[in-house]
């Protein structure tokens, strides 16, 4: 992924025939900021080739996190097979920043790169409510929308069949662990024998993190976070927080209400970091070897392998996870703002093409939402240098062809935000009462969506 920092993204009673508009995402002084971050704002349509001359044509990538591209050198190859091209990514590390500019340069027509990432959680809002402000990629040229996993494609499709963004990966989950840490604490550290421990069933994932907790190596914590607990659970689940037919139902979600007993036992039972995913003390921890264990989808691995520092090289393993599950991965979109829609749109195609995604894959372990990738040698053989000879390509492409597909809505974004980053993260920090927190949120989710 990249860092969703949101959602996969990352959704009150009975479904409302009618929904209210949010209410702005934006203050003025979050505006202000946004201002100053001309990564997280992109370039306006009209200025997209400001540093075109001479016939050039400069193209920029707004996106968040770890797409990959650059690291996996794949700008650098397109514009050596287009000279006429010159590609510039602005990137933000956290995508709860991202797509608030997003949605302020959409309401705008300004602001906007030629190509924007949106992701998962986000995605069916865009489609229900801005898919005119999106250029059909199906019908761009290089486009093979059946190449890509049918649900993926569905995701970002609209009812009358355009294709408003051409999937750049998927999120099958592991579970990440330290191999070390849990062989001080008298666990086994073989990933095999890892995965048994919870296999089936987070409720065993709670068990394993009692055990570890009894003997943990001190200042260390069994998981980072029981909004990253939350998150993975939702994610294992064919539905979420939306019903069949896609109306926001997550209070009598069998799956959410899982997740929020799994997660808030989990800070009961003191086995979690009590940290907020994607902040600085959170990738902190990563070097500090402050936990043992993180939910991973494929993303994650970048994440983990970046922030732990080459001190603590060959000592994360992965291991599959108690059930499988999709959390996160995004979409390359073309806005008609742009100036350069059908050079963005070769572009973007070009991203998701198979030989380009199993590159990422193999460069910072982005799994292909593209089933040809996903196929290829290169994917299925794929090892991580950081995790040393762990079959990481095997564990990921295994667990994504177990995937089911689920319904996802238009709030799943703010719902999930609002649960973690709100409730779940009140209960950690500040010893917020369990109930109480969640009645907040469901408050503040009411009152953004709308009776």
């Amino acid at each position: 992924m990249r860092n969703p920092g949101t959602t996969h993204g990352g959704r009150a009673t009975a479904p409302r025939p009618v929904r209210k508009l949010p209410k702005p995402l934006l203050s003025a002084a979050t505006a202000a900021l946004c201002a100053l971050l001309v990564a997280g704002c992109g370039s306006s349509g009209s200025g997209s080739d400001t540093a075109a001359s001479g016939g050039r044509i400069t193209l920029t990538i707004g996106d968040y996190g770890t797409f990959g591209y650059k690291e996996a050198g794949l700008f650098d190859a397109y514009m050596r097979e287009h000279p006429g091209i010159t590609i510039v990514e602005h990137t933000v590390e956290q995508e709860t920043d991202y797509y608030p500019a997003l949605q302020t340069h959409l309401a705008s027509g300004s602001g906007l790169d030629d190509i924007q990432a949106v992701e998962v959680g986000r995605i069916a809002q865009v489609v229900k409510k801005q898919a005119d402000k999106f250029v059909d990629l199906g019908k761009a040229d290089g486009v093979d929308k059946a190449a890509f996993l049918p649900w993926k494609s569905q995701q970002a499709s609209t009812p009358d069949g355009r294709t408003i963004g051409l999937g750049s990966d998927i999120g099958p989950m592991a579970i990440c662990y330290r191999k070390d840490l849990f062989q001080q604490a008298g666990l086994p550290t073989d990933r095999e024998e890892v995965a048994k421990l919870w296999q089936g069933d987070w409720a065993r994932f709670l068990e394993a993190g009692r055990q570890y907790q009894a003997k943990a190596p001190a200042g260390t914590f069994f998981t980072d976070s029981a909004g990253g607990l939350f998150n993975a659970v939702v994610s294992s689940s064919t539905t979420q927080y939306d019903d069949a037919d896609g109306r926001l139902d997550y209070k009598n979600s069998p799956s959410v209400k899982n997740a929020w007993n799994l997660a808030t036992g989990a800070v009961q039972a003191g086995i979690s970091a009590g940290l907020k995913q994607f902040d600085t003390p959170w990738y902190q921890a990563f070097a500090n070897s402050k936990f043992a264990t993180v939910a991973c989808p494929s993303w994650m691995t970048a994440i983990v392998a970046d922030k732990s520092g080459s001190a603590n090289k060959g000592k994360w393993d992965i291991a599959s996870p108690p059930a499988a599950g999709n959390w996160g991965g995004s979409f390359l979109s073309v806005p008609k703002a742009g100036r350069h829609q059908k050079e963005a749109a070769a572009l973007a195609a070009w991203l998701t093409s198979p030989a380009q995604q199993a590159k990422v894959f193999t460069t910072v372990g982005n799994l292909p939402s593209n089933t040809k990738a996903l196929s290829q040698p290169e994917v299925q053989n794929a090892r991580l240098d950081f995790f040393g000879d762990t079959p990481t390509g095997r564990i990921y492409a295994a667990t994504a062809q177990s995937i089911q597909p689920t319904v996802i809505g238009e709030w799943d974004g703010l719902v999930k935000d609002t649960l973690t980053n709100g409730a779940l993260l009140s209960i950690e920090q500040h010893q917020s009462d369990a109930a109480k927190a969640w009645s907040n949120a469901v408050k503040e989710i009411d009152d953004k969506v709308g009776d």
